[in-house]
């Protein structure tokens, strides 16, 4: 599911140009997510204080959350599942390895 995905996960293209191509997840802006190395654009910069020539930079750009998915070690889509455990905490882990688990959504306090 796309609303688990955050900062630092590992995720694959599964729609667009970039589609097949799997990178780390920089950040995440509401419904859009930047990828590392995905998406690259070229960026005509002037002449500033700081930078004494014009220079073309290549940056990231966004791209739509429903575009990505978790990706297994084989840079493969993957799907994800929540799991209670114990009816305190809450898992996500991959659908078809049963034990290996992504991260901890939430904890409840007694």
């Amino acid at each position: 599911m796309s609303k688990w995905i955050k900062k630092d996960d590992r995720v694959v293209v599964i729609a667009g140009n970039d589609k097949g191509k799997a990178g780390i997840v920089l950040s995440r802006l509401k419904n859009r997510v930047i990828v590392q190395g995905i998406n690259m654009r070229k960026k005509h910069m002037k002449k500033t204080q700081q930078t004494q020539t014009a220079q073309i930079i290549e940056i990231e750009l966004s791209i739509h959350i429903s575009n990505v998915a978790f990706c297994s070690n084989d840079d493969k889509p993957v799907k994800v599942k929540v799991k209670t455990e114990n009816n305190e905490r809450k898992l996500i882990y991959f659908d078809k390895d049963k034990e290996v688990v992504l991260r901890v959504i939430k904890t409840k306090v007694k």
